[in-house]
């Protein structure tokens, strides 16, 4: 099931007695293929009150139409929403603009910001939370410091811990680690207690960036704050491991996580397997991929994409083919470009056996014969 499906699925499960006339109209927008035609659809759609409530269906839309970059369809769905009373609904607007965000379009965000007065809608931290992450989003990370600093006071509101935690990725965003970091104490002075979130992000920007010491000391302050490390914490210090070339740790790392309840996933072993192929290790390579088949999650793209040439750089076209046949069996997307990589080495082995079982097997990902090329 592909994730935008689920996010449909999920957006309509704790509704069981929705309208099937809206779970109907959901369906027909997910399968339109024509993007203007989609926009005039979703737009009479907005005209049903319950319909305005599903946040799911608006961020579908609006990513879709993003990726896209269909932005001016973007502008035409979330402008034709001020039309519509809820404009005056803090909760509402704020979706507006973070969707706006999403897109990349924070001048329209800020724009809509800045009206909501107008339009008899009080500004909280909901809608300055959303404008905040509006500009994360459009990667205008210093424009989210700027923010944070000079519009709590114009607005009278008092920044909250969904705040915090988004400038504080702003900093990491533009390496001004120390800045980041900074923030603690600020939010120590105002009341404002740490998460996870918090701390995994900063965990992420200084591992990755190859400042163990100040990684070890947010960890370290995560044990005092009784904040329990998750798999992406662990995951934080794995990938920085890996940068710093440290595989011994790395590995041992691993059976930390295990110690202490934390199960490894794919991006944990994928990290492994990067840093091994990094080494040249073709054991060690072959040996984290097997560690994924006794594991409950399936490798990706990333996984593949790191193994596959690796195995045939080393001359190891068994391992390859039979490799390809995971990829074959994968629920998860998978480039046609690797496997097609496997049937080109096999082919110039003269392996053409094997070459025709990969294109029967592959039909999906439309492999070349080497005639065919």
């Amino acid at each position: 099931m592909s994730s935008l499906c689920r996010l449909l699925q999920r957006n309509f499960s704790s509704s069981a007695g929705a309208a099937p006339s809206i779970r109907s109209l959901v369906k027909k927008l997910y399968k339109e293929r024509d993007y203007n035609l989609l926009v005039q659809k979703f737009k009479d759609a907005s005209e049903v009150d319950r319909f305005r409530t599903k946040d799911g269906i608006y961020e579908l839309t609006v990513r879709r139409l993003a990726s896209a970059k269909q932005f001016n369809l973007v502008e035409e769905i979330l402008e034709d929403q001020k039309r519509y009373k809820d404009i005056s609904r803090e909760g509402f607007s704020a979706r507006l603009i973070r969707l706006y965000g999403l897109s990349g379009m924070f001048e329209n965000a800020h724009k809509l910001f800045d009206g909501l007065p107008e339009r008899n809608c009080t500004r909280t931290v909901l809608s300055f939370n959303a404008l905040l992450s509006a500009y994360l989003h459009s990667k205008k990370f210093d424009m989210v410091d700027r923010l944070f600093k000079e519009l709590p006071a114009k607005l009278s509101v008092e920044p909250n811990l969904v705040s915090y935690n988004t400038v504080i990725k702003a900093f990491c965003e533009m390496d001004s680690f120390d800045s980041a970091i900074a923030m603690l104490d600020e939010m120590e002075k105002k009341g404002v207690i740490p998460d996870l979130i918090t701390f995994n992000t900063l965990l992420h920007g200084l591992y990755v960036n190859g400042r163990f010491s100040d990684g070890d000391k947010i960890w370290s302050l995560m044990g005092r704050k009784d904040v329990i490390p998750d798999i992406r914490s662990y995951n934080a210090k794995l990938e920085g491991l890996v940068g710093q070339k440290n595989m011994k740790e790395a590995v041992e790392l691993i059976e930390k996580m295990r110690d202490d309840g934390v199960k490894p996933d794919i991006y944990s072993i994928n990290a492994l397997i990067k840093g091994f192929v990094n080494e040249k290790n073709l054991d060690e390579v072959k040996k984290w991929y097997r560690e994924i088949a006794n594991s409950d999650y399936n490798p990706n793209n990333t996984t593949f994409k790191l193994l596959i040439p690796f195995l045939c750089e080393n001359g190891d076209l068994y391992s390859a083919y039979k490799v390809s046949k995971d990829i074959f069996e994968c629920r998860n997307y998978v480039e046609a470009s690797i496997p097609q990589l496997v049937v080109d080495k096999l082919a110039e082995k003269r392996r053409i056996l094997e070459v025709k079982k990969m294109v029967k097997l592959g039909s999906r990902f439309k492999l070349s014969l080497p005639q065919e090329k």
